[in-house]
């Protein structure tokens, strides 16, 4: 496994952890007398340059500009997964992304089977996503003889996952477009391919660009976070050219010959420039994204009253109970059968010989949809009722495949080794990354 990868991985499960205490910090919150939650979120704050200016309540801040930052930076990993990752060998993608694609469909149609028409049909996207920093963060909990294997399995689709619910946030849940401003955001779109196609490793006139994306697509009706997604997949992660090592070395030959400001400069620059622009944006973006504006998502979207009134509705509610089925078993039997079927054809194969019943330990803990879920649920609904009882539906959903997850995956961990020996009977070696079972000997 890459480092970059290993990084990442580390990222999403301390962003898990604190993901996980936010969430319940909201939960506490939200349920205090006269606590203030709804009140606090929905004040107003704007920003205004002359006549021009944006007015939004604070959750809308989180969830339009924040997280337009989230999926920067999913957009970033997808980018850069698909170019030199591990999504670039199709035999080794085709499993989690047939997994993915089940995982996507029959959760729709559990949901649509329990809420077949009215305003509760809208939220047949809701259980389609798996939480990554959640499914990363439990995955971490873990100490199995050769757990990256599994890890980068569950990775992969839950990178899978997020690009079908990405599209189908963009798709069905954009209620009014402006035609002229949605052409006005293709300028910055070619502006950010021309970018690409002149190989510039500047960050600056991506972010720029980027930032006018967000704004014409704002301005169009579609949801802004698909300006982040945009921005990810068009910053390139491709290796630079071989003549910025040759400038490196030259610029730091000089700056040992004469240390000056000037020298100095240009050999910061040098360096920067061996390192793809896709690598140093997410270097930059995605501690930000993994531990402040994830977190903070959870603090305003999280909090729902759990009150007996509440909950003796929520468990008589179709759109809870289908979004508790279509988590627990829409996930689990739609990624199993879409990983059996690449399976089966031999079209695909399981990474480093993990078995088809970790794959099912898997789909069970890729119920967890909570960041995606929670945002679609915004999207969904304008009803506060509707709201509340899809938010209970993700909350325990989410647990109890947490939990049966966790179960599954520990019962299989000690009744067989997630990877199995290869053929030449030597074991695969232990991983160097920080998930490492400080108890097994150093290889």
């Amino acid at each position: 496994m890459s480092y970059p990868l290993q990084r990442f991985l580390a990222t999403e499960a301390g962003s898990g952890l604190i993901l996980l205490v936010a969430t319940v910090a909201a939960l506490i919150w939200a349920n205090l007398p006269e606590s203030g939650y709804e009140s606090f979120w929905h004040t107003e704050a704007s920003v205004r340059i002359g006549d021009a200016g944006i007015t939004l309540d604070l959750r809308h801040w989180v969830n339009d500009l924040a997280m337009a930052l989230f999926f920067l930076t999913v957009g970033l990993e997808i980018s850069r997964e698909t170019t030199v990752g591990e999504l670039r060998r199709p035999r080794a993608v085709l499993v989690p992304v047939l997994g993915a694609i089940g995982g996507l469909i029959l959760p729709a149609l559990i949901y649509l089977a329990f809420n077949p028409a009215g305003e509760a049909a809208r939220g047949w996207g809701i259980p389609v996503s798996t939480d990554t920093a959640f499914l990363v963060g439990i995955l971490a909990l873990f100490g199995p003889r050769c757990p990256d294997q599994l890890r980068l399995f569950l990775l992969t689709l839950a990178i899978a996952d997020d690009i079908g619910a990405i599209t189908v946030m963009a798709v069905f849940y954009t209620a009014h477009v402006s035609i002229a401003a949605l052409l006005a955001a293709i300028v910055p779109v070619l502006m950010l391919a021309g970018l690409r196609w002149a190989r510039v490793w500047q960050l600056q006139p991506y972010v720029l660009v980027g930032l006018l994306l967000w704004a014409a697509v704002y301005a169009s009706g579609v949801h802004p976070t698909l300006a982040g997604v945009l921005v990810g997949l068009l910053v390139p992660a491709t290796p630079v050219e071989a003549e910025q090592a040759d400038r490196l070395r030259f610029y730091g030959r000089a700056v040992l010959e004469r240390a000056d400001a000037a020298r100095a400069r240009l050999a910061v620059s040098a360096a920067r420039a061996t390192v793809p622009p896709n690598d140093r944006l997410q270097n930059a973006l995605h501690p930000v994204s993994a531990y402040l504006v994830i977190p903070v998502f959870g603090l305003a979207n999280a909090g729902v009253r759990l009150d007996v009134e509440t909950l003796r509705r929520a468990v008589t509610s179709p759109v809870t109970i289908g979004i508790v089925a279509a988590l627990l078993v829409g996930k689990t039997v739609g990624i199993s059968a879409g990983g059996a079927l690449a399976l089966r054809t031999g079209l695909g194969e399981l990474p480093g010989r993990v078995r088809y019943g970790h794959l099912i330990g898997g789909a069970v803990l890729a119920g967890i949809g909570f960041t995606i879920a929670l945002f679609i649920t915004d999207l969904a609904f304008d009803d506060p009722e509707l709201r509340e009882q899809a938010k209970i539906g993700v909350l325990a959903g989410s647990l109890l495949a947490a939990v049966l997850g966790s179960l599954a995956l520990r019962c299989l961990g000690e009744r067989l080794p997630l990877c199995t020996a290869d053929e030449s009977g030597d074991m695969p070696a232990l991983p160097s990354g920080p998930w490492r079972d400080p108890t097994l000997p150093v290889p």
